[in-house]
């Protein structure tokens, strides 16, 4: 018994790798199931999930356009707000991505995250990509909210949560991406619902 709970939590961990390693907003299968399924849970529209995708692709492209290429920046969109993590070799350029992000249409709002510093190495990216998966696996294994309405990223350890959720979900997302190992710190960038 206690080896098929194991086996089932290897599973779900492996489906969440691949699913970490899927982009665009193509749907995919897995276990029969469409990932558009999936993302009835996630409480944007269908209209707001695709502009976050462009929004995503455009800011990216602006960045590689205009940035110093010894930089590194993530760009993730939630609900049209904006995370900018990632590092960059000094404060003007740290500026420049927000305000090349500010001219890309349709975004709300930025959360800056960017720090000064040499750029991570292939080996820190993979860490913070184990930590992320770890997170989801336990939003999942610990089922207390959907786990498609909280978006995950890491970046040098420290867990970003986006999403449109209430507020004991957002404390019980916090607990859980707290209590992960490997995470050294938890920050909300959530919108909370009524």
């Amino acid at each position: 018994m206690n080896q098929k709970i194991h086996a089932k939590k290897i599973s779900v961990i492996a489906m969440l790798l691949i699913s970490t390693q899927l982009s665009g907003c193509f749907p995919a299968i897995v276990g029969g199931a469409a990932a558009g399924g999936a993302m009835a849970a996630d409480r944007r529209s269908s209209g707001i999930y695709v502009e976050d995708e462009n929004i995503e692709l455009k800011t990216l492209k602006r960045i590689s356009q205009y940035m110093d290429k010894s930089s590194h920046i993530n760009v993730t969109s939630y609900n049209r707000i904006v995370l900018l993590t990632g590092e960059v070799p000094n404060a003007g350029q740290q500026a420049q991505a927000e305000t090349l992000t500010r001219e890309v249409p349709n975004v709300r709002d930025i959360h800056n995250a960017i720090t000064i510093g040499f750029t991570s190495s292939i080996s820190d990216r993979s860490n913070d990509a184990y930590i992320t998966t770890k997170v989801k696996a336990r939003f999942l294994s610990e089922n207390l909210f959907p786990a498609n309405v909280v978006k995950v990223v890491t970046e040098a350890s420290v867990v970003y949560l986006m999403g449109i959720v209430s507020e004991k979900e957002a404390n019980d997302a916090v607990e859980i991406a707290r209590t992960t190992e490997g995470v050294s710190k938890v920050v909300k960038v959530f919108e909370y619902s009524k």
